[in-house]
Order: C-alpha cells, then structure tokens, then sequence
C-alpha cells in the first residue's frame, strides 16, 4: 500500500504516531478509552469529567438555544463572552483587555493553540521551546507549521526544570516559548523564578510567549498567576483558556486567546479559516460562569484539591510512588517499586490487573527523552468521589 503524502503524516510523526515502519497508529487516549469501555475499567486516563457543571451555565445554553441564538455568531465571538473574558482577567489577576481587540474566541484552547502557532511560526529555520512531557497536540501543530520542536525535561518527583538547560535552549532562533501552567500531564505548577526566567528570555531573543493556561481555577493552596502580568511579559505574551475545565463542559469546545491586538489580530488571521466560528449557544452560557460568584471557583479548586488527595492515597496504597499535584486533573505515579520497567505496558496490563485504565507518560515526550519518564503514569481525578473511592480500593487489592 502507498504511503498517502502530506502535511498529516509531519503531524502524526511529531505527535509520536508513526512506528518504525512507517504504520501509523491512534493516540494513547484514543487506545486507552477504547480498552475502559470493552473492559469496564475505570477510565482515569482520559481528563474530562464525569459530571456536569454549575446549574447557572447549563440553564444558560437551554435558554441560548430555546432562543433561537443557533445561527454563526460574530467572528471574535459574541459580545457578552468578549466582555465577560475582560471582566473576568480583571477581577482575578487586574488585567485590563480591550473586549473589541485583545480577545479571540476560539474551538477550544486546542484551536487557539494551533491558530497562535500557525500564525506566528514561518517555517523550519523556526523553533519552539517546550516543557517536557507536554500536551500530546502541542507536538503535533508545532510538526505540522514544520517548526522544530526544542524540549525543555522536567524533572521527577516536582517536575521543575533546569534554569540553565532552559536558557540553553532558547536562542535567536525561538520564535514562541510554550508554557502550560498549571501544567498537564504533570500537576505541577511553575515557580516564580522560572516565568521571571522566561520572559527574561523572551526578551533577549525577541520570543513571543504562548501560555496555556485552561487549569487556572484548578491551583491547589495558591493563586495562579499569569504570565502576562510580570514585568516586560505583557507585550510579547498571549495567554489561552478555555470554560471547559472551569465549567464542566469540555464537549463544548469554547475557548478563547487574549493579549496584544497586533497578536491577537495575527491569530485571527488563520483562525477565521480553520473553524471561522463555533458554538453560538454556548457562548453566553460560559459567559454566565464567567460572571459567578467568587465562591463557586474557591470550591472548584478545594474540591478538586481533595479528589487529588483521594486519588494519591489509593496510588500509594498500591505501592506506587507519588507526585504531588499543586494544580490541574492530574496526579502522577512512578510504578518502578512494582517492578515496572515499561509504563506504557504497565498501563495496557492495568485494567486486568486492576481494572483501572491510566496513561504512560512516555506518550507526552519525544522520542529522545522517554527514558526519562519510562516508568511514569498519569491519572486523572476528575472524576466523581464514588468513582475514586472504587478506583482506590481496586488499587489496595492489585498488591493485596
């Protein structure tokens, strides 16, 4: 069989989907969720939730579609979802947005992401620094704009970087600094050094900074800060988020990407030909959470705090050893003390051994680093405490 040319087989390479030969083959999630359901495992691989937001933000999509809001929205998005984005960076991080300029609705933080890169990147003399292991789509659009891909590893158990390996890799040749923070797949949150550190050199080298930032309401025991806000970052930063980690919606797909208008602008012009628009109804829905009161977030991330600290003891019960979140869906485990030698095996084993289903870290590195995280595991704790409770016990009786 020929092999199909073009731009999707640069994707799926960098995404890590190409064998040896050459075959490609799904994600690990795709894999992963596929083994849950034909083994009615529980699914902590995969990071959606298993229930549905605030009462509010529901009602407020019945009430868009009852009222005939179905037809494409505004290009940028709709007003109230422009407005209550400023609304939002301001009550919680004083940031002050131009809801006509410096905002971008977007099909998810997944499509802001890739519109931001396909924009900005040029082509293969460019690079772009990532934190490592990172989000599986990030290697796949930075393959796909023919960019070159610089990692930056993190490190076991606290998944900070080294500041000179850092510096090492960011040079005249960077063209976006990428940071996710609260970070997936790791939990881990950045410390203030290291953003000091990145605009430093986002500046020296003319890098723009592309932060993702979707877990910004899930910070364990601190407040996320923004890059956007530390001194010299604002003007070479775009920051990305989306509602459906804050509101239980990921199926909704609305995100948005905020900063200078020149980037924002920049950004539009490829978007308005990727999706052009989506989600008219739900726009003002995720602007009616948005708009809620401060204490729906406290609880949000308390409760998310503690379905963490319920997943980790049910891990170490088990014999794992255990990374400990400071934000985000995620929770990591080194299964080395079991013996493990292979994560992803581990993980395929996993259902049968314990009817759980989780995912190797080895799928968010490149090739060159797995080794690295060759006996890591992630698992997601967004799931109901019924379903955790359960998870931890099938744990405590896989080395019982």
């Amino acid at each position: 069989m020929r092999v199909l040319p073009g731009a999707w087989r640069r994707a799926a390479a960098g995404a890590g989907l190409v064998d040896a030969d050459g075959a490609t083959r799904p994600t690990i999630f795709a894999e992963m969720s596929a083994l849950a359901a034909r083994t009615g495992a529980i699914n902590l691989g995969q990071g959606f939730p298993d229930e549905d937001g605030p009462a509010e933000v529901l009602e407020a999509a019945r009430s868009a579609i009852s009222s005939g809001r179905n037809q494409y929205p505004p290009g940028r998005g709709v007003p109230e979802l422009l407005e209550a984005i400023a609304e939002h960076q301001q009550r919680f991080y004083g940031v002050r947005l131009d809801p006509a300029r410096e905002i971008l609705v977007t099909a998810g933080a997944t499509e802001a992401l890739a519109a931001a890169l396909l924009a900005l990147i040029d082509g293969p003399e460019d690079e772009v620094v990532v934190f490592e292991p990172y989000y599986d789509s990030y290697a796949a659009i930075i393959a796909l704009t023919g960019a070159r891909l610089v990692p930056v590893p993190l490190r076991w158990p606290d998944f900070q970087p080294d500041l000179q390996e850092l510096a090492a890799a960011v040079t005249d040749r960077t063209r976006a600094i990428l940071v996710n923070d609260p970070h997936n797949p790791t939990g881990t949150m950045f410390t203030r050094e290291l953003r000091d550190e990145v605009v430093r050199l986002a500046d020296r080298h003319d890098a723009v900074i592309i932060t993702d930032e979707v877990y910004e309401h899930l910070a364990f025991g601190r407040t996320h800060e923004p890059i956007s806000t530390l001194p010299g970052a604002a003007a070479r930063t775009l920051t990305i988020s989306s509602g459906g980690k804050t509101f239980s919606a990921t199926g909704w797909k609305i995100g948005w990407i905020s900063g200078p208008a020149e980037l924002v602008d920049a950004v539009l012009a490829v978007k308005q030909y990727l999706t052009y628009v989506n989600g008219g109804p739900f726009q003002p829905a995720i602007a009616a959470g948005l708009r809620l009161p401060d204490e729906f977030f406290q609880a949000l991330s308390e409760q998310m705090r503690s379905k963490s600290a319920l997943l980790g003891e049910g891990l170490r019960s088990a014999g794992l050893e255990v990374s400990r979140p400071s934000g985000s869906y995620f929770t990591v485990a080194d299964a080395a003390p079991l013996g493990v030698t292979d994560a992803a095996a581990f993980c395929r084993e996993l259902p049968a051994r314990a009817g759980i289903v989780a995912i190797p870290l080895t799928a968010f590195a490149t090739t060159r680093n797995r080794d690295r995280y060759a006996t890591l595991v992630r698992f997601a704790a967004c799931k109901r405490v019924s379903v955790l409770d359960e998870a931890a016990s099938r744990l405590a009786r896989m080395t019982g």
